[in-house]
């Protein structure tokens, strides 16, 4: 192993911590570089890269943060630091793993430095905060967050387990080999909801028998963030955007948005995509009294007694429409635009609870008036979206532009 585990944390408030972690990983054998990103104080024992190292990395020489004593200037610097110095680390192949412990600050500092590493580093936060809500600390990078149970203060008896819990997980990740497995195929990203499981499914079938892998993400808003963030990141080598709902939890104000810069990946690096309008009838919420008042005389549908489903109208649709289009026309690859003109999904065919032909005609009008056929191919097809035939035909499109 070439690498070495990587400790980020404060050395000033949790060096005896480190200090603990540092030495049960060194004795599995498994070699470590501590970070200091601390601010005050002298650390019990010296880190291999120093606090002043961190705070350069950020922006701001150590010395001035001292001097202005401003503790939220301080963390936004170190924050920084801490995450460039493990980019440093990890471009010159140094980095096998790495693990942080901390409260609300260190939390924060040690999960920035883990979002700045790739996917599939292996990476341990100890957190006070891991019982929560982690999104903001994981976003969609593979953190492993463990929560302390007790504050992170000192070694005691629970501590001292918990501790070394962590300590032994990242040595053992960091120390680990895969086995020798297939050869490496092809990556496609896929978009998928339970309304059109049948659809990607189908897709799935056909594209793993032509010799590609697909990668499913589920449309949750984490997981169009995690698909294009794997996008950006190099990892696919097309795109299968079935499944584009989580447009419209962003424009209604649905739990389930994945933001603002959904559709965009694909496009801007050039990979050929097929992107559809799978579950754009619905918006999510949680429990019925979750929902905000000013959509209380809307068609609704429970799904499960956590989430609520809204059917979207006809001036949504149309909304969506234009948003899509726009995305869909600043594309640098080829593209093509599947439209299902019986249903987007399992539940807005004819007879089931969403059918709606008017919002569903606004969409497509919409998309058909903006879309740019000189850069997206518009196919339309006299089938629901979960068609067998609907779901091959976007699949032997996308093949057709990977062949090319």
């Amino acid at each position: 192993m070439a690498g070495k585990v990587i400790l980020v944390g404060t050395l000033d408030t949790k060096g005896q911590e480190f200090k603990f972690i540092k030495e049960l990983i060194e004795g599995t054998g498994v070699k470590t570089v501590v970070v200091d990103a601390g601010v005050k104080g002298k650390p019990p024992f010296p880190p291999d890269i120093a606090n002043d190292r961190v705070a350069a990395a950020g922006g701001t020489p150590l010395d001035e943060l001292l001097r202005k004593d401003d503790r939220g200037l301080a963390m936004e610097v170190m924050t920084k630091g801490a995450a460039n110095i493990l980019t440093e680390l990890y471009n010159k192949g140094e980095v096998a793993g790495v693990i942080s412990l901390g409260g609300s600050a260190g939390t924060t500092i040690g999960t920035a430095a883990m979002r700045a590493l790739p996917v599939g580093v292996p990476k341990v936060m100890v957190s006070t905060m891991a019982s929560g809500d982690t999104r903001p600390y994981v976003g969609v990078k593979d953190i492993t967050m463990m929560y302390s149970v007790v504050d992170i203060s000192g070694i005691n008896s629970l501590s001292r387990r918990i501790l070394a819990n962590a300590a032994f997980a990242v040595a053992g990740m960091a120390g680990g080999e895969l086995p020798a497995g297939a050869q490496d195929k092809p990556l496609i990203a896929a978009t998928m909801f339970g309304v059109t499981t049948p659809c990607v499914t189908k897709a799935k079938e056909y594209l793993e028998a032509q010799g590609y892998e697909l990668l499913v993400f589920h449309a949750t808003g984490t997981g169009g963030q995690a698909m294009e963030g794997l996008v950006d990141g190099g990892f696919m080598k097309g795109v299968l955007d079935i499944t584009t709902t989580e447009w419209a939890d962003e424009l209604a104000g649905g739990v389930l948005s994945a933001g603002p810069h959904r559709l965009e990946a694909a496009g801007k690096n050039g990979l050929p995509q097929v992107v559809s309008v799978g579950a754009l009838d619905m918006v999510n919420f949680g429990p019925p009294d979750t929902i905000p008042a000013k959509y209380k005389d809307r068609l609704f549908y429970q799904h499960n007694p956590t989430v609520t489903l809204m059917r979207t109208t006809a001036e949504e649709c149309r909304k969506l429409g234009e948003i899509i289009a726009a995305k869909l026309n600043a594309a640098q690859g080829p593209v093509a635009l599947f439209l299902p003109l019986k249903g987007v999904s399992l539940i807005d065919t004819a007879g089931k609870p969403f059918f709606d032909p008017e919002a569903d005609a606004a969409l497509f009008d919409a998309l058909r008036t903006n879309i740019d056929r000189a850069k997206v191919e518009l196919i339309e097809m006299d089938n629901d979206i979960n068609d067998d035939e609907f779901a091959l035909a976007m699949a032997a499109k996308l093949q057709s532009y990977l062949e090319k």
